[in-house]
């Protein structure tokens, strides 16, 4: 016959494992309960300061990326870009919306290709701005990274059997201390003025040159 001490000694060895067993089950069901919680609130702050439709950081985002590398204290010289593409109505008007979509998300990519680790935003509509970075302010420089950006933006985007050509005008203006929303105001102004240029100019690009250091 059995000894009832071995037997509840048993018993009692048994019930600390299986309790142990379900605290162990708690704490990982309340580990992955955390992990998720945490990933929608990462989902929910992303879809908050992002473009849904492109990926890039929206209009109050994009202010505060820039006015943080306004402070960051390296004291390069920076320069406000912002651009709006040609006729782009058009291309809702004859290929749809989901043409003018395809094209927004390629533009978007490829202006952060170029911006590199400089922020870029989308504005709203097809209006787009970032703020570089750049070794100098002399209007070389300014010239030819304006350059580089128009020439990447109207490189030809596959749709389906179609190739389409967008161009954007844009208008850069340097940052002079802290004043961000004055730069991308001048900016602006250039943008608007190259545009109304008309696409007879090659490029639809302007600079505020009124702080450009003479080469």
């Amino acid at each position: 016959m059995p000894d009832p001490l071995t037997v509840a000694s048993g018993i009692c060895a048994a019930g600390a494992l299986l309790s142990s067993w379900q605290l162990g089950r708690r704490a990982v069901r309340a580990e992955a309960e955390i992990g998720r919680l945490r990933a929608e609130l990462a989902a929910e702050r992303h879809a908050a300061s992002h473009d849904p439709l492109t990926g890039l950081p929206n209009r109050r985002a994009f202010y505060r990326l820039a006015a943080a590398l306004l402070t960051d204290g390296t004291g390069r010289p920076l320069v406000a870009v912002v651009l709006d593409l040609d006729d782009f109505k058009q291309i809702n008007d004859r290929y749809g919306h989901s043409a003018g979509d395809h094209v927004l998300i390629h533009v978007a990519q490829r202006l952060a290709a170029f911006a590199g680790d400089n922020p870029v935003g989308r504005l709203g509509g097809d209006e787009f701005a970032g703020l570089l970075a750049s070794p100098t302010l002399d209007r070389r420089w300014i010239d030819q990274a304006t350059r580089r950006l128009y020439d990447m933006l109207a490189a030809p985007i596959p749709l389906g059997g179609l190739t389409l050509r967008v161009t954007a005008s844009v208008g850069l203006a340097p940052v002079q201390g802290t004043q961000l929303s004055e730069a991308l105001d001048r900016a602006d102004a250039a943008m608007y003025e190259a545009k109304g240029l008309g696409s007879g100019r090659s490029g639809r690009a302007l600079r505020d040159t009124a702080y450009l250091a003479e080469c």
